[in-house]
């Protein structure tokens, strides 16, 4: 058969193709530490890449396939991707430490009508009018804004979570109430069905028990073992005992005759039968 005439057979594996490997994205503030700690105990074999992202990039970069999944902040800016909500954060608003507001622990975002709140291009918390008064201009990014309340120019609104990701010693911060809240989500592009490593890591998040996290991996493991044929030694005829069990079902039989009935002594078996030492008698 020349080369011509031989059919096309599919392409070998190419064996310097990289293994697989998950790429997580996320955004400032959001710690996935906890997470990955899990994954690697659970998947050792599936490197988790993590990706640091601004808010404005990360949906950007699912979108683009740079990164499987995100932990991002809500809400997504389009149908194209899925999420899902894993939790809401307090909202704070940052002072010096000797503000009025220091020595309080709660603020209301009424209290902050005479104060200059700053509000960053990178703002997450989606206002529809921030509360107190604007600044002339917008800082581009909340660290060049914690700099500025450091420096005595105004006050900054944040999630919880940046305002300690931007912690100063000569700052410090108090719960906001009447505003909006940062929710985190863990988002991915939308599919039919997520993919396989994204529902793993849907599970940790989730804290699913390390049965049930796997997904589909863990029911193609499951199949695999139901479809492996048993182990057991050859069934026993019905009615009669089974190999290796002379005496299922009845007392076996006495040499010299009798079956079954008392023995000598009343033992109640058969004299080969009897175990430990004989009944006196009375």
């Amino acid at each position: 058969m020349t080369g011509s005439d031989a059919s096309p057979s599919a392409p070998s594996p190419d064996p310097s193709a990289d293994p697989p490997s998950f790429r997580l994205a996320y955004v400032p503030g959001v710690t996935p530490s906890k997470w990955v700690r899990i994954w690697n105990e659970r998947l050792p074999d599936v490197p988790l890449t993590l990706r640091a992202v601004a808010p404005a990039e990360a949906f950007g970069a699912l979108r683009e396939g740079a990164a499987d999944a995100g932990l991002v902040r809500l809400p997504a800016d389009g149908d194209d991707l899925s999420a899902i909500p894993l939790y809401t954060e307090t909202t704070v608003v940052v002072v010096p430490k000797d503000h009025l507001f220091a020595a309080v622990e709660e603020v209301s975002a009424e209290d902050l009508a005479d104060e200059l709140v700053l509000h960053p291009l990178d703002d997450t918390l989606g206002w529809e009018r921030p509360p107190g008064r604007p600044a002339f201009e917008r800082p581009a990014t909340t660290a060049d804004a914690v700099e500025l309340v450091a420096a005595g120019v105004g006050l900054l609104v944040v999630p919880q979570s940046l305002a300690r990701l931007h912690h100063r010693k000569d700052l410090t911060y108090r719960t906001l109430t009447g505003v909006p809240q940062s929710r985190v989500a863990l988002s991915w592009p939308a599919a039919d069905e997520a993919p396989d490593l994204v529902e793993e890591f849907i599970g940790i998040v989730r804290g699913r028990t390390v049965n049930s996290t796997r997904g589909r991996r863990a029911e193609e493991q499951k199949g695999r073992k139901e479809q492996k044929p048993a182990t057991t030694g050859k069934p026993a005829k019905s009615g009669k005992p089974g190999a290796g069990s002379r005496t299922a079902g009845r007392p076996a039989a006495r040499k010299g005759g009798g079956t079954s009935g008392r023995g000598a002594g009343g033992s109640g078996s058969a004299r080969g039968g009897r175990s430990g030492k004989p009944r006196r008698r009375s």
